[in-house]
């Protein structure tokens, strides 16, 4: 999900960039769905650079603050899914700004939760590796960290079994 999230938030950044620097050619082609997908739609058929005046100059103005700020969502989104899911680091990301805090905030929790998953897991499977067989996993999962959950915990009761015979 990060790597598919990363590809699309660069092919967006991109795009942002090269639209900023008066290359108006660029268009998004990554496979997109959801708000994404507006994200794309957005910046395939924005940024105004011509000279205008009175309530047209405003608007103008208005789409290409629009952009710089979707240049900023595109970068810190993808400094975030990097973060989280390219490079490993579990836990909370720190350091966003501005209207993008409630995203990196939601990425957080989400980052929270999978970081608790995989650190009971990985806790127990290192008592198992070490010989203690009285660890099991106790996190609240669902879908197929739920079946890991079921499986590692199958694993350490058959464990058990096979030695206390």
């Amino acid at each position: 999900m990060a790597a598919n999230l990363t590809l699309q938030v660069r092919d967006i950044a991109f795009v942002s960039k090269a639209v900023a620097q008066g290359d108006l050619t660029k268009k998004v082609t990554v496979d997109v769905k959801g708000e994404i997908a507006e994200l794309k739609y957005t910046m395939n058929t924005m940024k105004i650079d011509v000279d205008v005046k009175g309530e047209i100059s405003d608007l103008k103005d208005t789409v290409n603050d629009m952009v710089d700020q979707l240049t900023i969502f595109s970068s810190e989104v993808t400094r975030v899914a990097r973060e989280v899911g390219t490079e490993g680091q579990l836990g909370v990301i720190d350091d966003a700004e501005g209207a993008w805090k409630d995203l990196t905030d939601n990425v957080n929790t989400m980052a929270s939760n999978h970081t608790t998953q995989v650190r009971s897991i990985a806790e127990v499977t290192t008592a198992v590796a070490r010989g203690d067989l009285s660890k099991k996993i106790h996190v609240d999962v669902r879908g197929e960290i739920a079946d890991l959950k079921l499986t590692v915990n199958s694993m350490v009761d058959q464990l058990r079994l096979f030695v206390s015979e």
